[in-house]
């Protein structure tokens, strides 16, 4: 049975409603709307927690999307559950491959930006002081990139960036 008949709450109900609609208006051929059914399966799915379907869905997903930029938030949202599931090398590649479709997608930066954060601070409690600064200078690279493009958002990434001298004060303002 598709996901789309066996949501049962009402927010997935009324998107699914929502979706369908948009889909029968959209100017899209009929490859393109079928992608953007397994994108939105793959959302519902892994909203849901049911990560191995969200994959199956993203991966159909992908063989059928042409458009760069809805591929980028598709990979972007594969690497969201690899993250999730602690590969973060698989989430890394994933969000890199995202950034290459699509450029401008912050968050993909932010999440490779937390990666490299989480890995500094283990490598420092490992006692590797240089390797773990080597991955928090990355993280800040990232960071920086992703600030850039929405000066608004990533708060306590902005403050971790002044509180470490990693970036000054005024630069996003």
């Amino acid at each position: 049975m598709p996901r789309t008949q066996k949501n049962d709450n009402f927010i997935d109900k009324s998107f699914t409603v929502m979706a369908d609609l948009i889909l029968k208006l959209l100017p899209a051929n009929k490859r393109a709307k079928e992608a953007f059914v397994y994108y939105r399966d793959g959302m519902s799915a892994q909203t849901e927690g049911e990560y191995a379907e969200a994959l199956e869905n993203y991966e159909e997903a992908l063989q059928l999307e042409e458009d760069s930029n809805d591929r980028g938030y598709i990979l972007y949202n594969m690497g969201l559950i690899y993250a999730s599931n602690g590969d973060r090398d698989k989430a890394l590649e994933l969000y890199h491959q995202a950034l290459e479709c699509n450029p401008r997608l912050p968050q993909a930066l932010n999440n490779i930006a937390v990666i490299f954060h989480y890995e500094g601070e283990k490598a420092k409690e490992a006692g590797d002081e240089e390797g773990g600064e080597a991955l928090f200078d990355k993280a800040s690279d990232y960071w920086v990139r992703a600030i850039r493009m929405a000066p608004n958002n990533y708060i306590e990434a902005q403050n971790w960036l002044k509180t470490t001298g990693r970036m000054e004060i005024d630069v996003f303002f």
